[in-house]
């Protein structure tokens, strides 16, 4: 499924997957390191599903983040 950008601040990006039932979060923590974060709904056909990393870097937190998005992908959601 497609994943939209839909939220943009200094600290803060977040993606919406296209049915609406997950999110994944980039934020910048103010001691420069990064969390990461997958929330899938309950509702959602694979069922609940939370996620929370924290990584040192922003290339980190990007890797993890299409690292998230390519596992739901072969897992066909």
């Amino acid at each position: 499924m497609e994943w939209t950008r839909t939220r943009e601040e200094e600290r803060l990006v977040e993606w919406t997957r296209q049915d609406g039932y997950v999110t994944l979060r980039r934020r910048r923590r103010p001691d420069g390191e990064w969390v990461v974060r997958l929330d899938r709904l309950h509702q959602a056909p694979g069922g609940r599903d939370y996620r929370r990393e924290r990584v040192a870097d922003v290339e980190a937190a990007k890797a993890l983040i299409e690292e998230w998005k390519a596992d739901a992908a072969s897992r066909g959601e």
